[in-house]
């Protein structure tokens, strides 16, 4: 990706905020390669899995036009997904963030938590 200026905050530097869509991005990009398409799952099999918790450590800023390399990995999916992230420049793989965030599995329409993750998403995800 490159960071584009309307990311920038007064300091020009990436807004700290900004660093959840960058996650955001790798997740769908994950979920993807595993073949699943969460808008599709929601409206057939009536379930949501929507960021209960997230966190991020910033350790060297993002600046206009830097390329970098947002990766997600899943590092459980049975009764959460739970995920870690890393942002590295491109040119040097500086370290310039990194996070992690779990999601659960929520019926619609009532918004019920489910207890597990549906096993089909669970193998997808290679658990």
């Amino acid at each position: 990706m490159k960071v584009a200026f309307h990311d920038l905050d007064p300091l020009q530097v990436v807004w700290h905020g900004n660093y959840l869509k960058y996650f955001d991005v790798a997740r769908f990009g994950l979920f993807a390669d595993a073949g699943i398409d969460l808008y599709d799952y929601m409206i057939s099999k009536e379930v949501v899995f929507p960021v209960t918790r997230s966190a991020i450590k910033h350790i060297s800023p993002l600046r206009h036009f830097d390329d970098f390399i947002c990766r997600a990995e899943v590092i459980e999916a049975r009764y959460k997904i739970a995920m870690t992230f890393t942002i590295r420049l491109a040119k040097d793989d500086t370290l310039c963030a990194r996070g992690s965030s779990e999601q659960l599995a929520v019926r619609l329409p009532k918004m019920e938590m489910e207890f597990e993750i549906p096993p089909e998403i669970s193998r997808a995800l290679g658990f």
